[in-house]
C-alpha cells in the first residue's frame, strides 16, 4: 500500500504539474499573439531521444532504433514523418551511429583502452560490420596481452593471450615470449600450456617468421609436472576479523575462516565472495579486517585487501603484500568427468596445508546464479571455501565454494573455465558487471535437442523495451546455434552472454510457435542486478511473479475479474510448481505472496484444486529462491 500510495501522490503530482505548464504556455503565448504549433508526435519524441545517443552512446541508440523499429512496424516504417522523411532518416541515423562506434573504438585502440575496444569490436560484429575496417576481437586482445607483457603485468599477459588463442590460434612467433617469461616466472602449467599452443601451431604451419623448434630448455621446463607438495605453498588461510558479537549476554571474536589461493607473483589470490563479504558489503556496518597466514597459527599475519568480486560466481580477487613460492595456473581449461581423481587443499577448521582426495561425482549442478558447478566428494569443512581443486596433472579444476553438512562428500566447487571467464572483469577492480537482459527462460521440447523457451519478461530491461514476448523461443545468440543434452541448455546460453560486458549489442533470433514466424533482435545488455527477481518483485503483479519464481503460468480465469483466480496455463518441468504435483488446467486463487529481500526467499500462499486428484480444493505455500539460476 505504501508504494501504491507513492505512486499515486507521484501520478498525481506530474499531471498538477503538467496542468500548470500548459496553462503558463498558453498564457504566455495569448500575450505574445503567436500561432501555438501541433503537438509533437510519440513517434518524434523517440527519434529525438536517439538523436541524443547518435554521438554520445551509440550502442544504446542502436537499441532505441530496434525498439522504435518493434513499436512502429518494423523496417517499412509507416509512422508520422519527421522533417520530411520516414524510414530513410531512422536508416540515416542507424549509420551515423555505426560510424560513431567505429570512431570510439579507433579512439579506444589509440589510447590503448582495451576493454573498450573490445566491447565496441563484439557490437560491431554483431551488426555484421567487416573487422578488417575496425579491428577484429583477437587481434585486440593479443595487442592487451603484449603491452602487459612489456609493463611486466604477467597476470593480464597471459590470460589475454590465452583468449586471444581461444579465439584465433596465434603464430609460434605470437607464442615463444609468453612461454618464455612462463618459464622465467617458473609457472610450470602455464609454460606447459604455451608449449602446447606453439606444437599446435608447428603442426599448423603457423610459425610466423619464427625458427621452427621450440628452445630445449623452455619444452624441458613444459614438460614437467608439480607435485602437490609444491601447490601448497601457493595456498593461504584468509581470516576475517569481524570484532566482537554477543550472544545471550556473552562476548565471542567474530571470525570467518577461508582458504585462498596464489595465481600471480604479485599476491593475487583468488577466493570465495561469501568469506571476504563483510569487507565489501555496503550494507554491513561493523568492523572487518582481512588477513592472510601461509603457515600454522603462529605465522604472522598479513593485511590483505579486496581487488574485485562477482558475487554471483562467488568468487573474489584479493591482494597480499606477498610473493608465493608457487603460483596456480588460470590458463587451464579443464573440463573434467565423473570418476576423475581430484585433490582439493585448504584450510578446514583453520588447519592449514591440509589436502583431501576424492572424485569428481558429477557435472551441471545448478547451484549459482549463473552456469553449473562441479559435485566432489573429496572432503571439505568450514575453511576449505575458497581453496583450489586440481587433477593429478596439476592442472586447476575449480575453487571449492559449498559443501552440504548432513550429507559427507556431497561437496561443490566452482569450475575454473568460469573463474578464468571471471578474472577479467575482476581485475577491473569492484564489483565485477554480468551482462542482463532481463529473461527468464526454461527448456522447451524433447530432451535430445531441447530448446529454450522465453516464460517470463522482467519490467523496464532491454527485453522489456523490445517487447519479447513470454513463449517465444530462443534459436541462436549471436548467430550461435546451441546445441546441447536436457540440463545444459541455460547453462550454455548464459556462458555465451558471460563473456559480453553490459552495454554491449547481442543478437537473438527469436521464434514464436503461436504465428509460426521468425525474426532477429539485436538487443543491448545492461548491468545485471544482484537479485534480478528481488527487483523484478517489487515491480510486477503476483500473478506473473508465479512463472519465474515458481515455474506456473497463470491466465484469468473466466469471470474472475479482479479476482485472484487463476488458471494454470502450464507447469515448468521440474519446477517447484511441478514437484508440488501441480498441473495445465488446475484452478488456482493466491492468497498471498511476500518477498523476504533480507533471506533470498518469496513465499505464495495458493489454494488450488488438482484435476489429478477430482478437483479436491488444498491449500498449499510455494517457497521459492530469489537467486534464480534460470535468467539470462
Amino acid at each position: 500500500m505504501i508504494n501504491w500510495g507513492i505512486k499515486k501522490a507521484g501520478w498525481a503530482g506530474s499531471l498538477f504539474f503538467a496542468a500548470g505548464a500548459v496553462l503558463a504556455f498558453l498564457v504566455s503565448c495569448a500575450t505574445a499573439e503567436e500561432k501555438l504549433t501541433p503537438p509533437r508526435s510519440t513517434s518524434e519524441y523517440r527519434l529525438g531521444d536517439i538523436e541524443k545517443y547518435v554521438e554520445e552512446d551509440p550502442v544504446r541508440a542502436l537499441h532505441l532504433i530496434a525498439v522504435y523499429r518493434v513499436l512502429y512496424g518494423g523496417e517499412n516504417l509507416s509512422v508520422a514523418d519527421h522533417n520530411g522523411e520516414t524510414g530513410e532518416y531512422l536508416t540515416a541515423l542507424e549509420s551515423q551511429a555505426v560510424e560513431s562506434m567505429k570512431a570510439a573504438q579507433a579512439l579506444a585502440l589509440k589510447e590503448k583502452r582495451w576493454d573498450d575496444a573490445v566491447s565496441l569490436a563484439r557490437s560491431l560484429d554483431v551488426l555484421g560490420i567487416p573487422v578488417e575496417n575496425t579491428g577484429a576481437e583477437p587481434e585486440i586482445i593479443l595487442s592487451e596481452a603484449r603491452a602487459a607483457l612489456e609493463g611486466g603485468d604477467n597476470f593480464t599477459a597471459f590470460l589475454s593471450a590465452v583468449r586471444s588463442h581461444e579465439m584465433k590460434p596465434l603464430a609460434l612467433s605470437d607464442i615463444l615470449p609468453f612461454l618464455e617469461r612462463a618459464v622465467s616466472q617458473r609457472q610450470r602449467r602455464t609454460a606447459a600450456f604455451f608449449l602446447a599452443a606453439a606444437d599446435g601451431a608447428l603442426q599448423a604451419g603457423r610459425t610466423g617468421g619464427a625458427p621452427a623448434l621450440v628452445p630445449r630448455e623452455l619444452r624441458d621446463y613444459g614438460e614437467g609436472k608439480d607435485s602437490v607438495s609444491d601447490m601448497i605453498k601457493g595456498v593461504a588461510t584468509v581470516m576475517v576479523d569481524r570484532g566482537i558479537r554477543t550472544d545471550r549476554g556473552r562476548a565471542y571474536p567474530d571470525r570467518v575462516l577461508g582458504s585462498a589461493f596464489f595465481v600471480d607473483s604479485s599476491g593475487l589470490l583468488i577466493t570465495n565472495y561469501h568469506v571476504v563479504v563483510s569487507e565489501v558489503d555496503p550494507k554491513y556496518e561493523g568492523y572487518s579486517r582481512m588477513y592472510i597466514r601461509l603457515g600454522d597459527s603462529s605465522s604472522p599475519r598479513i593485511r590483505a585487501k579486496v581487488i574485485g568480486w562477482d558475487k554471483a560466481m562467488d568468487l573474489a580477487l584479493i591482494k597480499a603484500e606477498y610473493k608465493p613460492d608457487y603460483v596456480f595456473p588460470v590458463v587451464d581449461r579443464v573440463i573434467p568427468r565423473p570418476g576423475d581423481t581430484v585433490y582439493a587443499i585448504g584450510s578446514p577448521g583453520g588447519l592449514e596445508k591440509t589436502v583431501t582426495q576424492g572424485i569428481v561425482s558429477a557435472l551441471g549442478r545448478r547451484f549459482l546464479q549463473m552456469g553449473d558447478v562441479i559435485q566432489i566428494d573429496a572432503a571439505v569443512n568450514h575453511g576449505n571455501s575458497g581453496g583450489p581443486v586440481v587433477d593429478r596433472e596439476g592442472r586447476l579444476v575449480g575453487i571449492v565454494f559449498a559443501g552440504v553438512e548432513q550429507y559427507q562428500g556431497l561437496n561443490f566447487a566452482v569450475p575454473a573455465e568460469r573463474l578464468a571467464a571471471a578474472l577479467p572483469a575482476m581485475i577491473k577492480g569492484g564489483r565485477a558487471e554480468r551482462p542482463w537482459l532481463g529473461l527468464t527462460i526454461a527448456e522447451a521440447g524433447p530432451s535430445s535437442s531441447p530448446r529454450a523457451e522465453i516464460i517470463y519478461v522482467a519490467p523496464f530491461t532491454p527485453a522489456w523495451e523490445q517487447h519479447f514476448k513470454e513463449g517465444m523461443m530462443i534459436e541462436s545468440l549471436n548467430g550461435e546455434r546451441i546445441s546441447v543434452s536436457q540440463g545444459a541448455l541455460i547453462p550454455a546460453l548464459q556462458d555465451r552472454l558471460f563473456s559480453n560486458s553490459p552495454g554491449e549489442l547481442v543478437a537473438l533470433e527469436l521464434s514464436d510457435p503461436e504465428t509460426g514466424t521468425s525474426e532477429k533482435r539485436v538487443i543491448m545488455t545492461v548491468p545485471r542486478p544482484d537479485v534480478p527477481l528481488a527487483e523484478a518483485a517489487a515491480r510486477d503483479s503476483k500473478e506473473r511473479m508465479a512463472a519465474p519464481l515458481f515455474g506456473m503460468i497463470l491466465t484469468p480465469a473466466a469471470g474472475s475479474g479482479f479476482s485472484s483466480s487463476f488458471l494454470i496455463k502450464k507447469v515448468i518441468r521440474g519446477s517447484i510448481a511441478d514437484e508440488a504435483g501441480l498441473s495445465a488446467q488446475d484452478p488456482v486463487s493466491i492468497r498471498g505472496f511476500r518477498v523476504e529481500k533480507e533471506s533470498g526467499v518469496a513465499m505464495m500462499d495458493i489454494s488450488v484444486k488438482k484435476r489429478r486428484m477430482g478437483y479436491l480444493e488444498t491449500s498449499m505455500r510455494l517457497p521459492a529462491l530469489l537467486d534464480s539460476p534460470d535468467t539470462l
